[in-house]
């Protein structure tokens, strides 16, 4: 004969507990605690899962491998870069003309000034920072990735790759305002 089911008693803290419980078997998230888009009062927070697969640098600051200055000028470089690339593009003489095609979208402030930031961040960090900046924040290469793009794959390099990634997001933090000079 078949045991009863016991019924759990009433939790009312879990009521409305509406937090998912499935995930992909290859799912890289860490938990972030945002304001609340639903709150009653500002301010009020909710603890939610980000997703860290593609996105080597949200991976590193969950892991608390930079701190939050570094983090918001690495996201303030991302957005400065998505805002320049998305510019007027070049005619292309090989395609086809079409009559009553869409003139090209001038450049905008926003954009003009995105490019200036982006250029004083690439003399500022140099040849090599701009390189290692680049591989990591647009195109979400790993430390790994990029000493195996430059031939240098021993984890001396990738220390090195690693700490270097860490100085050019100071010196952006500094650039975009999100920290001060040390003294």
């Amino acid at each position: 004969m078949p045991r009863a089911k016991r019924k759990k008693p009433h939790d009312p803290a879990k009521a409305h507990d509406r937090r998912s419980r499935d995930l992909l078997r290859n799912a890289e998230v860490a938990t972030v605690e945002v304001d609340n888009p639903l709150a009653l009062d500002p301010g009020d927070k909710i603890v939610v899962l980000r997703s860290t697969r593609n996105d080597p640098l949200g991976r590193l600051h969950s892991h608390h491998q930079i701190d939050e200055a570094q983090y918001q000028a690495g996201r303030a470089f991302q957005s400065d870069w998505e805002k320049a690339e998305r510019g007027p593009r070049a005619v292309d003489p090989t395609r086809e003309y079409v009559d009553g095609g869409q003139a090209r979208e001038p450049i905008t402030e926003g954009q003009r000034k995105a490019v200036l930031r982006l250029n004083h961040a690439e003399r500022e960090l140099g040849a090599d920072g701009s390189a290692i900046v680049h591989d990591v924040l647009v195109h979400g290469m790993t430390m790994n990735q990029i000493g195996q793009r430059r031939g240098l794959t021993t984890q001396r390099w990738r220390d090195y790759f690693s700490r270097r990634f860490c100085e050019c997001l100071d010196c952006l933090a500094l650039l975009y305002g999100f920290a001060t000079q040390k003294r």
